[in-house]
């Protein structure tokens, strides 16, 4: 087989043009992974400070929630871009190997490890005989703990079924028992809040899912006119769900902390350090995104959005873990 080299002056262009690429990506990679060191580094910083106990198990709880969010991400993302790949004219049939029952089944474990938390009163068990599997029939949390571990389970035999796009209605079961469970009944309005987080769930799964497996769909159509295709295609509802997670996120701040609260709350407590993290995070991944959109639009190469699209995953990532976080902080309700 014939091989063809490239000119030195190719090498050298190629060469000199991947650096600058690189070395932006992992400057905004440092500078946000510095500015969420609080998060990340588990509850206890985050409460340093603040006057507020750490709840036996937050930890565990929020490593729990952050697999159970990242692995609810996947199978919705694909099933996204597989519609958005179907819209496109001439798209190669070709489609990158589902990860959808790997990560059911990591979140079906997630959700077991969950309710086993509801099921011992919002207590990390310490054995099996504490674990009160019938109590779980008794109260509302215990009930919507149940669904998702079912729905988990449904999910993931869909996935390996002849159709997999059925698993889109236990998937959209989950979301909807997380948005009831995340406002309790004695809340203020908290079919209000089910609606905002309910949204906000399903546009952030769909953006980091559907992300991820655009981009592995883009490995695989290298070569062909589609793959940049389906990225602008993506880029253009993307856009359309940052909006709505913004509008959403900043309105159920906004019922939580009060705005002449948030000043003070954001420094604090312990949620209003980690949701400020969250804020930058999230400013980080729209700075990517629009990155990517800018090189999609004006680069010779449409492909080289990538490299900012790929960093736009870490930071997606990293934001979920700190979701994952929130969820098992002390919210400061201030009415």
């Amino acid at each position: 087989m014939t091989s063809i080299r490239p000119s030195p002056r190719a090498t050298d262009t190629g060469r000199h043009a991947r650096p600058s690429g690189t070395g932006r990506t992992a400057a905004v990679l440092v500078l946000v992974a510095l500015a969420a060191l609080i998060p990340v580094f588990g509850p206890a910083p985050a409460l340093r400070g603040t006057g507020e106990a750490e709840a036996p198990g937050t930890g565990g709880i929020a490593l729990l929630r952050t697999v159970l969010f990242a692995a609810l991400s996947v199978p919705l993302g694909e099933l996204f871009v597989n519609r958005l790949a179907r819209s496109l004219p001439g798209a190669p049939p070709g489609r990158p190997r589902s990860w959808a029952p790997y990560a059911d089944a990591a979140a079906f474990a997630a959700a077991l490890g969950l309710a086993s938390v509801v099921a011992t009163g919002n207590l990390v068990p310490s054995s099996v005989a504490e674990i009160d599997v019938g109590g779980l029939y008794a109260s509302r949390d215990g009930k919507l703990a149940l669904l998702e571990v079912n729905a988990f389970l449904v999910a993931g035999l869909c996935a390996v079924s002849g159709r997999p796009g059925t698993q889109v209605w236990p998937l959209a079961a989950v979301v909807v028992a997380e948005a009831l469970r995340a406002h309790p009944t004695t809340e203020h309005s908290p079919l209000i809040g089910s609606g905002l987080t309910l949204v906000h769930l399903t546009c952030s799964s769909l953006w980091a899912g559907g992300l991820l497996y655009a981009l592995r769909t883009l490995r695989l159509w290298r070569g062909t006119g589609a793959g940049p295709a389906l990225l602008g295609l993506y880029a253009r509802v993307a856009a359309v769900l940052l909006a709505a997670i913004t509008a959403t996120g900043v309105c159920s701040s906004l019922r939580r902390m009060p705005a002449g609260t948030i000043l003070d709350q954001v420094t604090d407590t312990a949620y209003g350090r980690v949701l400020l993290a969250k804020v930058v995070l999230v400013a980080a991944v729209a700075a990517l995104a629009l990155w990517a959109r800018v090189r999609l639009g004006r680069a010779a190469d449409p492909l080289t959005a990538c490299t900012p699209a790929r960093a736009e995953v870490a930071l997606l990532g990293l934001a979920v873990a700190v979701s994952g976080l929130l969820t098992a902080l002390p919210v400061p309700i201030r009415w």
